[in-house]
């Protein structure tokens, strides 16, 4: 288990938060036990909370071109059909996860290949699982053409606790499937959009990790 780079600023921060809140009670307060305590255990509280927030678990990717791993930690909350008009302009099918702020939060390529397409949209910040946060919240957009020639369009969306999206890739950059391309802060999603067709081999519900479960199967 490591802890992620994008951390790095909010941990320091919160060291810092927690080191002069606790002087000062020291300082001001320091015959009120009562009060030291609650210090101490919300001290506590937040540093644990960054620290399981900003986790980052070391993983074994078993690729497969022939496999679609799942890009993120979370909870399987769509698997539709459904008209994807930002690149392909055609029918897909769709599975989305919900990332709730208790879940692993980087992001994993969920196939091999060449970054074809690439967009950031600033936006709102809807709740995640508020189907107009696909067209409306914070996101990027990416699509990979696998060796095979398929293309898959996979994109991160910001929730209502999130502020910040966090990518490593470009539009010519060659990806590996289960290496990370991203990063979204405080709760999100991730929408993964399919050639019709393809096996899908997770149902509503399910919970899922980055890099490890298959999503479908070309």
């Amino acid at each position: 288990m490591k802890f992620h780079k994008e951390g790095y600023t909010t941990l320091a921060l919160s060291i810092l938060v927690v080191f002069v809140l606790n002087a000062l009670v020291h300082f001001f307060y320091a015959d009120n036990k009562a009060l030291t305590w609650i210090v101490y255990f919300l001290s506590f509280a937040l540093l644990v909370t960054v620290i399981q927030f900003f986790r980052s678990p070391i993983r074994k990717i078993n690729g497969n071109d022939q496999k679609i791993l799942c890009p993120a930690d979370g909870k399987v909350v769509v698997i539709e059909e459904t008209e994807e008009t930002e690149y392909f302009n055609e029918k897909r099918l769709q599975i989305s996860i919900f990332m709730s702020p208790i879940n692993v939060h980087s992001n994993r390529s969920p196939v091999s290949g060449i970054v074809k397409f690439f967009k950031y949209h600033p936006g709102k910040y809807l709740m995640a699982w508020n189907p107009k946060s696909s067209t409306l919240n914070e996101r990027t957009t990416i699509v990979v053409k696998t060796t095979s020639g398929a293309e898959v369009l996979f994109r991160q969306i910001a929730g209502a606790l999130a502020r910040r999206i966090v990518w490593y890739v470009n539009e010519g950059k060659e990806v590996k499937q289960g290496e990370e391309f991203g990063f979204i802060k405080f709760g999100s999603r991730v929408d993964v959009f399919l050639p019709i067709g393809t096996k899908i081999k997770v149902k509503l519900g399910d919970k899922v990790k980055g890099g490890i479960t298959e999503l479908g199967e070309f």
